[in-house]
């Protein structure tokens, strides 16, 4: 983890008694992700999850929880927070803000079928149907503006030709915005360790931290970067063709999208270059980094801008 918050058995103890969960059965740290403190918890009751926030505040955590708890009210399978004796999903235990979760069945894949790909299509269209009645509201924290500053940072960081791709890239997309088409919640952060299979049905969508409202067609683009790209940034063919037709029958894009694609593709990979590039190079001090490799959504952009206007998915 890049921040690891110790809670103990007496600690989770005394903070479960102000909730009704039953009695502590089972504390068990989980050693993945970067953005958060993460543990299992077993009670009398039934199996959770207890997330302790290491960037994210107590004023920015309502909207997350909100969100999960409508779209778990609306039938998608993600991570249900838990009210405390007083009604409220979220506490503070160790000095951090807290929240505890449902635990739900299946693990993640990084070999997804085309089978795989089709279900999570399916499912990321009906999350973002269930979005459409969700009150709240959250601006982009990594969209344009972000990714303008995240560039300045670190380009010195760079080699030349890498500099001048960046700043390329970012003047097209600002030439070439996404507007004027589907908004709404997106998960913004789909990926494959996000995903929980449970045998060839969706068992969970989890870590919604980076949700936000856009174009919807930004958070398709960004799963399918994940989901159905092979080893050499190159989209394959049949799982993309599957995730996008699933993605479609549950909710049809729009022939403004459809055409839209390409760009899509390239600015969600440029996403996560800028984001990866700022965690190699400009980690927050007192961090222990497990930075992704920056070069893999490198090229995964270049493949996506030498495919020009291809678009033969959609």
């Amino acid at each position: 983890m890049a921040v690891f918050t110790r809670v103990t058995e007496a600690d989770i103890t005394a903070w479960l008694s102000h909730y009704s969960l039953g009695t502590l059965l089972e504390l068990q740290g989980i050693a993945s992700g970067i953005e958060n403190t993460n543990y299992f918890v077993t009670t009398s009751n039934g199996r959770f999850v207890l997330t302790l926030f290491e960037k994210l505040t107590a004023h920015e955590l309502p909207f997350y929880l909100d969100l999960m708890a409508h779209l778990a009210r609306h039938g998608i399978p993600c991570p249900c927070p838990v009210a405390d004796k007083d009604d409220r999903f979220l506490g503070t235990l160790n000095g951090k803000p807290a929240c505890i979760v449902s635990r739900l069945p299946g693990k993640s894949v990084t070999q997804p079928s085309v089978s795989n790909c089709a279900a999570v299509g399916a499912m990321l269209g009906q999350m973002h149907s269930a979005g459409q009645g969700f009150a709240g509201r959250m601006d982009n924290p990594r969209g344009a503006a972000w990714r303008s500053s995240a560039v300045q940072h670190v380009r010195g960081f760079l080699t030349a030709e890498d500099a001048a791709l960046l700043d390329a890239e970012v003047a097209h997309h600002a030439s070439h915005a996404l507007s004027d088409m589907p908004r709404g919640v997106v998960h913004a952060d789909l990926f494959r360790d996000n995903v929980l299979m449970d045998g060839e049905r969706v068992g969970g969508l989890i870590d919604f931290y980076f949700a936000c409202n856009d174009v919807l067609l930004y958070d398709v683009a960004i799963t399918v970067n994940d989901w159905c790209m092979t080893a050499s940034g190159d989209l394959d063919a049949e799982r993309t063709r599957a995730f996008l037709h699933a993605y479609h029958g549950t909710r049809p894009f729009t022939a403004q999208e459809a055409a839209a694609w390409p760009t899509a593709l390239r600015v969600a990979a440029l996403r996560f270059w800028i984001s990866r590039l700022f965690d190699l190079h400009l980690p927050r001090a007192g961090e222990i980094v497990n930075a992704h490799n920056p070069d893999q959504f490198k090229r995964i952009l270049q493949r996506h801008i030498a495919t020009g206007t291809d678009t033969p998915w959609l």
